[in-house]
């Protein structure tokens, strides 16, 4: 396993849309960021400029994208970006980054985005073409398994499914295990599949914890050589539009086992952990989090 990683914080864009009912006020999720930049957090997910419609909770995109940039300049922080639109208002705020979601499932990606898999390559190269400074990274939702299709056990579809988006000019690639059906046999195999297929491919993973397996499948893809790892805050989230999804792979926990062994991340674990906490007491939401989920107190690392 790599000595160092790189850890994104996907919980402000991929926690916060899950949450149902009232709005989370714009101040709190600047207080929450805030408290994830200080803990060591230097890679970040922050909001998603779709229609408020679809994603009420993420309706403030504007005005979060405007404070946090203020705040923080030098951050690498990023919005998810569903179509032109969405990169062209992304990138007049200021904003260099952003992930563009496709899923492997042709049904997922009609369910989640309401498009064919052809609709999406294109709106992909319409981004591309029209906005060539922005670096896009490609999330690849669905890549272990779908909620209507069930489980991939072979790594083709996924190596096939990619060419078209490297040919248009894909470099990093983030897998997702939208509803957490990923096991660590799986993630070897498919991750082994990629690199071998696309070496200049930079790879980063995305696991829900349905089944427990969340950091154990992190661990997995460390040790086949991923770039970087994802996970929310707490553990808050799911996919509105994949049935059964339950909470991300929590960030305080990953953080945890990382720490013990020995991979650096720059995180602050016992800040990361008061974060979490501090969250759930203000955020209502399906959290998978451990460490928020005892009373017991908590070791300081060292």
């Amino acid at each position: 396993m790599e000595r160092q990683v790189k850890f994104i914080e996907v919980g402000p864009r991929d926690g916060f849309q899950s949450v149902k009912g009232n709005m989370i006020p714009t101040q709190l999720k600047l207080e929450i960021m805030e408290r994830l930049l200080n803990a060591g957090v230097s890679h970040m997910e922050f909001t998603s400029f779709v229609s408020p419609k679809a994603i009420p909770q993420l309706a403030d995109s504007v005005e979060v994208t405007q404070a946090l940039l203020a705040q923080w300049p030098e951050a690498d922080v990023f919005a998810l970006v569903p179509n032109l639109r969405g990169a062209q208002r992304a990138y007049a705020l200021g904003l260099r980054k952003v992930c563009y979601v496709v899923s492997l499932s042709a049904s997922h990606n009609k369910a989640n985005i309401n498009r064919t898999h052809q609709q999406s390559l294109a709106a992909y190269r319409e981004i591309r073409e029209s906005c060539p400074e922005l670096e896009i990274v490609l999330d690849l939702a669905t890549a272990f398994g779908c909620p209507f299709e069930g489980k991939y056990r072979e790594p083709g579809a996924a190596v096939d499914f990619l060419r078209d988006y490297i040919e248009a000019g894909v470099t990093t690639c983030c897998l997702c295990d939208t509803i957490g059906i990923a096991d660590p046999a799986q993630v070897r195999g498919l991750l082994s599949a990629l690199k071998a297929a696309y070496p200049a491919l930079a790879l980063e993973v995305h696991f829900h914890d349905t089944r427990g397996l969340g950091v154990l499948n992190t661990c997995a893809a460390l040790e086949a050589g991923v770039s970087g790892v994802q996970a929310a805050l707490g553990g808050l989230g799911g996919c509105p539009f994949a049935p059964g999804a339950s909470g991300n792979t929590a960030s305080e926990d990953l953080i945890y086992l990382l720490d013990q062994l020995g991979v650096e991340t720059g995180v602050d674990f016992a800040q990361l952990l008061a974060a979490a906490k501090y969250q759930r007491e203000r955020v209502p939401g399906s959290y998978s989090g451990h460490h928020i989920n005892i009373n017991a107190p908590q070791c300081v690392l060292g």
